[in-house]
């Protein structure tokens, strides 16, 4: 019996060697078959945002020539149309203020409009010239 246990014994040790063989092949196919995927995985990839990023940037090709469409369009009517460039009169408050100041808008002059704002503060002087320029009336 002891010569029938070690006959036994080899022969599971060969089957289980045998099944060792074959896991170690099982696992070098599906390692390879892993390599394949990850490869065409990453190749697909590579496609999908090539296609996306083209049609991003067709898409902001458009935009960018209906953007410089429209300011060739307003650069024209800021040309043909006077009226549009900017505000011809003063509201009343500024008139009056710059009138208590001496100053009249007919005859404005640069160091005449100085002269007749160095009473106010420096924010008030600053609002009178930003409505004059918006009005047209300081160069």
């Amino acid at each position: 019996m002891d010569m029938e246990m070690k006959d036994e014994l080899s022969i599971t040790v060969e089957r289980l060697a045998a099944a060792a063989g074959l896991l170690e092949q099982a696992v070098e196919r599906l390692a390879l078959k892993q390599t394949a995927f990850a490869e065409d995985a990453e190749a697909t990839i590579g496609r999908i945002v090539a296609t996306v990023e083209a049609r991003r940037e067709a898409e902001l090709e458009e935009k960018l020539a209906a953007a410089e469409q429209k300011i060739a369009e307003l650069q024209a009517r800021a040309v043909s149309e006077p009226s549009a460039q900017g505000r011809k009169t003063l509201p009343t408050a500024m008139t009056s203020l710059l009138a208590k100041q001496g100053v009249s808008i007919d005859s404005m002059e640069a160091g005449a409009l100085d002269a007749a704002l160095i009473s106010l503060s420096l924010e008030q002087r600053i609002a009178v010239k930003a409505q004059l320029l918006r009005a047209g009336l300081l160069a």
